[in-house]
């Protein structure tokens, strides 16, 4: 699939047929991913992968009802910043960071014919303190998003999401 192609046409999947995601297609996710720019190349994030049905349903609660896709998923990417690994001068760089690395793993997601949808957890500090609990992460780890992964239940429609009035050339 092309790159144009992949962004056009991806959809948020919430609803997973029940297949398993072959352990290669999770490692071209997670190079996926990792092949984002960084500010400063810090790359400053870390990733939990988790197949497990109850730790799924787990982190479904933790995120709360938009979380629910995560029930029927096969299996789910928890995007965390790493602030260890941050810039020190704009520490705060690394939500995007984690942004960048939560999109290229959606794309390649849709590009490899699985659907995801992208669960905020930050800044919502309710969800960010039961991920981290829930995963006894370090305080240096900070739950950025979760990706909720499968092989989609049916097809998407395509659609058109170009808003001209949204583009100001060069004054607003």
């Amino acid at each position: 699939m092309e790159a144009l192609e992949a962004i056009f046409t991806r959809r948020s999947i919430r609803s997973y047929r029940d297949e398993a995601i072959a352990d290669e297609t999770m490692q071209l996710l997670l190079k996926a991913a990792m092949s984002g720019p960084s500010c400063v190349n810090a790359r400053d994030w870390s990733f939990i992968v988790v197949h497990d049905r109850e730790m799924l349903n787990k982190m479904a609660d933790a995120n709360g009802r938009p979380a629910e896709p995560l029930r029927s998923a096969a299996a789910a990417v928890m995007v965390c910043g790493d602030l260890n690994r941050s810039f020190p001068p704009a520490k705060d760089y690394w939500v995007i960071d984690g942004a960048i690395a939560a999109q290229n793993i959606v794309l390649a997601a849709h590009a490899l014919g699985l659907g995801s949808v992208w669960l905020g957890t930050w800044p919502q500090k309710e969800r960010v303190e039961a991920q981290a609990k829930l995963f006894g992460l370090p305080e240096s780890i900070v739950p950025h998003s979760v990706i909720a992964l499968g092989y989609p239940l049916k097809e998407s429609a395509e659609r058109d999401v170009f808003e001209s009035d949204r583009v100001h050339m060069e004054k607003w």
